[in-house]
Formats: C-alpha cells, structure tokens, sequence
C-alpha cells in the first residue's frame, strides 16, 4: 500500500482491484487528493480482495472487468451477499446493457464504463457510498425494463411459493431484518450474535427460499408477508 494514503476524517475507505497493477495506481493516484476519498488498499486477485474486506472496514470497491474467469462477477456476488455494508461498483464495462445489468443482478451498486472519466467515477463513488445510483438515462431505462419484467416473472411464479420454506424461527427473524435492509453487523448487533454466526444464516435462508440475493429475499418476504 501507498504509505501517502493516510486516514484524515470520515473518507470514503476504497480498495482497488485490477489484475494489471499499474492501472490500480493510476487510478489511485487520480483520486487521493479528493479530500474525501482514501486508498485503503491496491491488489491484483479476488482472493487478496476478499483478505482486505475482512481484515478492514471497507466502504467502497472498485473491480475490474478483466479479472479472469468471470471473476468479477464472483467477487460481485460474495461480497455483496456476505458484506452488503461494502458496495461494489465494476470498472471498464461496455455498452452492452445485459452485461451491466447481469453485474447490477449481482448485486453491484453501480457500472463505471471504459469510457468515463475521473469526475464521473467520483460521482459513482460518492453515490454508492450515499445509497444512491449515478447512471446514464439509457442505463437507467434498460434497468427499469429489466426490473418490470422480474416483477412480472416473480408475480407469475407467487403462486408456487411456499409460506415459510421450512426457515427456523430465528432464520424468518433474520429475514425480516434482511427486509429492513439491515446488514450483518447490524443484525449480529441487533441479536448480540457473531457476524460469522449471521452470514451463516443468511446462506442457508437464501438456500432454502431458492435464491440467490438479499434482494430476492426482500421479494420472497413480500409475498409471505401479503
């Protein structure tokens, strides 16, 4: 790491992640001076990526699409699932709406395309920290498509749902909290249980409703709640 990236305040804690190094620091290098923004860490792999996530609060993540074997994707669904608080926002997309849309699917809290520039991957950062989303309004448009045509798909399929999917007591309880979009800290906090202990409910919650998000958890708990 940068021995220049100092902690000075509330900044938003960024890890980089690119398979070419020098990318990794450009794009660092570019950022630091933001009075809001540090540098906790630069790697190379998913797994060195994972080691810092759990090792150090981290706010933001910025992945690279050209991490090999899909691994961009992968890194997109663990974390997001195991780490909610860390939003992840993948760097290098192309126009190609089904391939951001694929990553949004997987959790992703926003797309910086090849083509942007420095002010515009801040603003995505900045969003994503705040919950929000910065996107293009034909970005915007494909997802609205996309998101009325899984509300029709989940309304076809409501009917085959079961009530209560065999979770425990304490697994509708964690999804109620999941509902209230809480994140696991938050839950362990709320429960006075480990982290660990959460994110091993979660797994088996999302195994048992037969899906693969927290976000298709809220919608399972829509229609048991109706």
């Amino acid at each position: 790491m940068n021995e220049n990236y100092g902690f000075q305040g509330n900044q938003i804690r960024i890890l980089l992640i690119n398979e070419i190094q020098l990318i990794s620091n450009v794009i660092a290098a570019s950022l630091e001076d933001e009075p809001d923004i540090h540098i906790a860490e630069c790697v190379s792999s998913i797994e060195e990526g994972l080691r810092i996530i759990q090792e150090q609060e981290i706010d933001v993540v910025l992945v690279s699409i050209r991490l090999s074997n899909s691994g961009a994707l992968q890194f997109t669904r663990k974390v997001t699932m195991d780490n909610p608080e860390t939003k992840v926002l993948v760097l290098g997309l192309s126009e190609d709406k089904k391939q951001v849309i694929q990553f949004v699917e997987a959790g992703a809290s926003g797309v910086v395309s090849k083509d942007d520039s420095i002010t515009e991957l801040l603003e995505t950062i900045r969003a994503a920290n705040n919950e929000k989303a910065f996107v293009s309004p034909e970005l915007a448009s494909a997802l609205m498509h996309r998101l009325s045509e899984v509300t029709r798909l989940l309304m076809d399929c409501s009917d085959s749902f079961p009530e209560e999917a065999n979770l425990t007591p304490r697994e509708l309880e964690i999804l109620e909290m999941i509902g209230n979009k809480m994140t696991n800290r938050q839950i362990a906090d709320e429960l006075v249980i480990e982290v660990g202990t959460v994110k091993n409910h979660v797994h088996s919650i999302l195994e048992k409703l037969g899906v693969h998000s927290r976000e298709d958890a809220r919608a399972y708990l829509a229609f048991i709640n109706e």
